[in-house]
């Protein structure tokens, strides 16, 4: 597998998760693998291809994980995780997005020297522009039709879908493969009875746009989408050649409480991500302070989730400090100095404040991975 190292110091490798100075942000080793097998396993029985994206996890160790397990590749949201990818080895990416300006576009030329590169496009001006620099680079870069299937984002409505493709088919330097159709609205849809209903609403409307591709002789060795939350429903539905999940690896506090066919938790896959913090202040037998607030976990879905203490709740106190309220009789005993794990609320987001992931089995650090793919937003 490749190195991804880079200058970090293996320093304490073999010590005691205790040991781990806070805040740090950790993988559970061994549920992160019982995940990336879990949805490998679904891929096998159903005959969907999983291409996993890498906007949540931000390295290419983890992304070799997911390809040793059998998944066709890696989804990438911007270039800069792209070249992170191609760099450390990965040899299929899609970036699941549209890659607009001339900067851009030469750099994502250069990859496909290297390996096999997609991009989605919704608009025939982009598509010009990206076969005129591969032409000039003399490579092919592949594309799928971005289809709007109901968030409102990018991607063409189904019935602009043909057109489209066949503008891109014409164009020298590029080689139509399919169509995408993702929609992340619906992933977090709270009952697996109504996530499952906007999933096939989704679906309905990416199976429009493949009809008329295939009316009109286009290829379709790509149909692309899902997620976390609808891996099962959509990729159980044969239309799709391959789906995206990302979060499954993880599973933040948001995705944990969306509930499963089989209850109010979302259990198909297990919490593995965590950020380890200290109990740097305890001013009042109902307040707690940690060392973790909003430069330790992100807060766009929310507050983040204080583990193994009963009785009480995480809030932001600001930059440096999440301040934890409860006590009373029943609560968990917190004590000074004492350090405490947090689930984070957006996997994605949090992991992009960090530089690096501490990786435990059991109470012993195991690894440090770094997340060269943090802040790669151009």
């Amino acid at each position: 597998m490749p190195s991804e190292t880079g200058d970090i110091a293996f320093a304490g490798i073999g010590g005691l998760l205790s040991a781990i100075d806070t805040p740090a942000l950790l993988i559970g080793h061994d549920a992160l693998q019982r995940n990336i097998q879990r949805m490998a396993d679904f891929g096998k029985r159903t005959g969907v291809s999983i291409r996993p994206h890498a906007k949540t996890h931000k390295t290419s160790v983890i992304a070799h994980m997911q390809i040793a397990a059998g998944a066709i590749g890696q989804c990438a949201q911007k270039v800069g995780e792209a070249e992170i990818l191609v760099a450390g080895g990965v040899k299929d990416v899609l970036i699941a997005n549209e890659v607009v300006g001339p900067a851009k576009l030469h750099r994502l030329a250069t990859l496909a020297r290297q390996s096999r590169i997609s991009v989605a496009i919704d608009h025939p001006e982009a598509a010009a522009a990206l076969a005129t620099v591969a032409r000039h680079h003399g490579v092919t870069v592949g594309v799928v039709v971005d289809i709007d299937v109901g968030l409102g984002r990018c991607g063409v409505r189904p019935s602009d879908a043909v057109e489209l493709g066949k503008q891109v088919h014409a164009l020298q330097g590029l080689d139509l493969r399919g169509l995408q159709g993702y929609h992340g609205g619906i992933q977090h849809v709270h009952g697996f009875g109504q996530r499952a209903a906007a999933a096939h609403a989704a679906t309905a409307q990416l199976e429009l746009a493949v009809a008329g591709f295939r009316a009109a002789g286009l290829p379709t060795e790509v149909v692309t989408g899902a997620g976390t939350g609808t891996y099962e429903v959509q990729g159980s539905s044969k239309l799709f050649t391959e789906i995206q999940p990302g979060s499954y690896i993880f599973m933040d506090r948001q995705y944990c409480e969306i509930g499963s066919g089989t209850g109010e938790v979302y259990d198909d896959f297990e919490p593995s991500l965590f950020v380890l913090a200290t109990v740097m202040s305890t001013p009042a037998a109902d307040r707690v302070v940690l060392d973790a607030g909003y430069k330790a976990l992100s807060n766009d879905a929310g507050p983040a989730l204080l583990l193994d203490k009963p009785g009480w709740t995480y809030t932001y106190g600001g930059d440096e400090h999440g301040i934890v309220k409860g006590g009373g009789p029943a609560s968990a005993p917190i004590k000074l100095g004492e350090k405490v794990r947090v689930q984070p609320s957006h996997c994605d987001t949090t992991i992009n404040l960090y530089d690096s992931y501490h990786v435990v089995s059991g109470d012993e650090l195991i690894a440090i991975w770094p997340i060269a793919g943090r802040g790669r937003s151009q």
